[in-house]
């Protein structure tokens, strides 16, 4: 289910391709898609009666059991949907945690996404007993009702003080491996990307480190560092990260900070790109606008176009096309170098490892 705000850079559809793809992700299947166009969303359930009428007519014909919203929606929006629809409702942040969740392969991972959780659950936890709320201290709403709330409340919230305190001392620890690091003098490069985009592989061809690739989202949750020397004895350390997605929760970002804190660091950034994807340009500007949220915004990178397999039929056509200016055009990024690859087969990898060495001796 999407509604098309007047400021988004994506169009409905393909933003709801996107949520289609994040849906079958979490293990949905889909039934139906319905879009609304409002200028503001209603603030009581979101969409509007008629809009409301069509997806009760639809659950009798599908007999769908949950409703995805595009959106991140209040917790009185959520709890009058799932009244009037009889079904659970989630919005876009709830779909992407389930991901995460499923997708926490580590310790730090799962504290991570534990934490956003919580951060997300606890309004809507206390929303549950609002009706409670609403009839103030009178007869029959005093003792194990209202007892609940408040045990519910602090639960929640001694959960999320030792999560933080859980994720600070990996902070600590992080913070010191940094220390180290600069310390030895070694370079430090960070793979940054969209999700799916090809991060890991070219981690992978890069490093030899073996790296789980899969094809799906947010394979890569926790960073991975692995140090590479090359031919000229030159060595710096390599880092795959957690990929970024339109319209990434704020929560989300929040929980992940000592994850994110990792580019801080970083010397030169590897911004890779699926430019065989159709929505390539948007992705690549969501990546951007993420790293300037991060004031990542000054830091030097290489813009590395990947897929390009997908696209070409050897290698050599890398060269006998002029891709670059095109593709530089088409995406309009700040960054003034790039590089064209296909991480599965290895093509421009010495080329690009070129610029990075370029770089790193130039102190840019």
């Amino acid at each position: 289910m999407g509604s098309k705000a007047a400021n988004h850079d994506w169009s409905a559809a393909d933003s709801l391709e996107e949520l289609r793809y994040l849906a079958k992700a979490a293990g949905a299947d889909i039934v139906g898609t319905l879009v609304q166009k409002l200028d503001v969303p209603s603030p009581t359930h979101y969409i509007g009666k008629g809009k409301i009428a069509e997806l009760v007519s639809l659950k009798e014909q599908t007999y769908y059991d949950t409703v995805i919203f595009d959106d991140e929606l209040s917790p009185r929006q959520q709890r009058n949907l799932e009244e009037v629809l009889g079904v659970k409702v989630v919005d876009r942040t709830a779909l992407i945690l389930d991901i995460f969740a499923k997708q926490a392969r580590t310790r730090e991972g799962q504290l991570q996404v534990e934490l956003a959780q919580h951060q997300y659950l606890l309004p809507r936890l206390l929303g549950q007993w609002s009706h409670l709320e609403r009839l103030g201290g009178s007869i029959g709403t005093r003792g194990p009702g209202e007892s609940q709330l408040e045990t519910d409340r602090r639960l929640i919230h001694k959960r999320i003080n030792h999560l933080q305190r859980e994720i600070d001392n990996v902070r600590r620890h992080r913070a010191l491996y940094r220390r180290r690091r600069k310390e030895r003098g070694v370079p430090i490069i960070a793979i940054v990307g969209y999700t799916n985009a090809g991060k890991s592989t070219l981690f992978n061809a890069l490093s030899k480190a073996g790296v789980v690739v899969e094809d799906k989202l947010f394979s890569t949750l926790d960073p991975v560092t692995r140090r590479l020397v090359l031919s000229n004895e030159q060595q710096f350390l390599i880092t795959d990260t957690v990929g970024f997605i339109h319209r990434l929760p704020l929560s989300i970002v929040a929980a992940f900070r000592a994850t994110l804190e990792e580019l801080t660091e970083a010397d030169l950034l590897l911004h890779v790109v699926d430019i065989t994807h159709k929505n390539a340009a948007n992705q690549c500007l969501t990546v951007e606008k993420t790293l300037d949220e991060l004031n990542l915004k000054s830091k030097p990178r290489i813009t590395v176009f990947n897929k390009l397999d997908l696209a070409l039929s050897s290698e050599a056509e890398l060269e006998a096309l002029p891709l670059a200016p095109r593709l530089k055009e088409q995406i309009m990024l700040p960054s003034r170098n790039m590089a064209l690859i296909s991480a599965t087969k290895g093509w421009g990898i010495d080329k690009l490892l070129s610029k990075v060495l370029c770089y790193l001796t130039a102190g840019k």
